[in-house]
């Protein structure tokens, strides 16, 4: 790959030319040991071989673990973090294999960040994302074509949620923009008000909208682009006065909570405080006393006094972590009816042992592959990101 320039400004590459087709990411179904042998290990003697399969792997193998992994997964993790946490520890491993504890679009910007003589690794294949699934790259595409017959595209810049497919992150790349996380997508948006007028914002509108009201964008500003409605719901006119488009998308688990748990919460436990993930609905955030992405929510409540209380809008597993470190803070869920990342929860400890004892045999399983013209471009936009750290 030829070398990167003007990182902090809308980037290209130079010295060498992409790939000439964009397709979608490959998938290299697992081979080796067959999986369903794996579901009748006993429970009781998981932990020590997958503990012994690692050793066995020593530095060839680095395991990454999102905060909302199930404990029994997670305890392996070499690295724990964030999407934005993650990416950098993915850009910065060097073992021969990269295991992912978390869902798709996380192995493939692990992919698109990882050194050449590296293989990604995601234990379970069904561990995608629903919030990422409402973004196709037809779509994006659509909508692209049709802000170009009312408005100077070259005055937008999108900007994409990490939580995205490496097709939509490399039409970002193509397009100059960047990708945010949670938590720096304040940052990103202040850069791409810095490189355009516009910004098209996807796939998750109220990451989007929160983020940019308390930026100081008043909400009659942005407007939503429903992909399955003519021009995206709107007018010609509203999209000339929008300062940000929001791609209408959601996580299905931030949607669940409600202005009514934030009020029902405080009448239960007067004085708690309220925080919730920047994804959760305008009205919700707006209720709450603070709003943070996940690393943003551990360091409150670490940072917080002992004896204070904290309903926390955000994955169970996260918040039951926290409540089990943090014994002297009262740390309960804003949905007391739970709410998991089913996805997420699809990798368990059994996945983790398959992986592991296949790469220990020379058999790489479940490798996640972006090809060549995608991940080029989608490093762009990453790269963009990363930058801004």
């Amino acid at each position: 790959m030829g070398n990167l320039i003007s990182i902090s400004g809308r980037s290209t590459l130079i010295g060498t030319e992409p790939p000439a087709t964009v397709r979608a990411p490959e998938i290299e179904p697992g081979v080796g040991c067959n999986f369903d042998s794996y579901l009748l290990v006993p429970d009781n003697t998981l932990h020590d071989r997958i503990a012994a399969a690692k050793a066995r792997l020593g530095e060839d193998v680095v395991i990454l673990g999102h905060h909302y992994q199930r404990d029994e997964v997670i305890q392996f993790a070499d690295f724990r973090g964030d999407s934005l946490k993650l990416s950098f520890q993915a850009a910065e491993a060097y073992s021969r294999y990269i295991v992912f504890c978390g869902v798709h679009f996380m192995a493939e910007s692990a992919d698109i960040l990882r050194r050449p003589h590296q293989v990604v690794v995601l234990p379970d294949l069904n561990a995608g994302c629903s919030m990422a699934d409402m973004a196709d790259i037809g779509q994006v595409e659509a909508c692209w074509r049709e802000l170009a017959s009312v408005v100077d595209v070259s005055k937008i810049v999108p900007v994409t949620y990490m939580n995205s497919t490496a097709a939509i992150k490399a039409f970002t790349g193509q397009q100059g923009g960047s990708i945010c996380t949670s938590s720096n997508a304040a940052a990103v948006l202040k850069w791409a008000f810095e490189n355009g007028e516009k910004v098209l914002f996807l796939p998750d509108e109220h990451l989007g909208r929160n983020t940019g009201y308390r930026m100081g964008i008043p909400l009659g500003e942005m407007i939503v682009w429903d992909p399955y409605q003519e021009f995206g719901g709107n007018t010609p006119e509203a999209v000339r006065k929008a300062r940000i488009i929001l791609w209408k998308g959601y996580c299905s688990v931030h949607q669940r909570f409600t202005p009514e748990q934030v009020a029902r919460v405080r009448r239960e436990h007067p004085g708690i405080r309220v925080i919730v993930h920047p994804e959760c609905r305008f009205e919700v955030a707006q209720a709450a006393d603070q709003i943070g992405s996940t690393e943003g929510i551990i360091k409150a409540i670490e940072s917080a006094p002992a004896s204070s209380e904290w309903a926390v809008g955000t994955e169970i597993h996260l918040v039951n972590r926290l409540g089990k470190a943090f014994h002297d803070r009262k740390v309960i869920s804003l949905d007391r009816n739970v709410c998991v990342c089913t996805t997420m929860f699809r990798i368990t400890p059994q996945h983790l042992l398959w992986a592991l004892e296949n790469l220990g045999s020379g058999n790489v399983v479940n490798r996640i592959s972006v090809d060549e013209r995608t991940r080029y471009c989608a490093r762009l936009a990453l790269d963009r990101m990363l930058s801004l750290r």
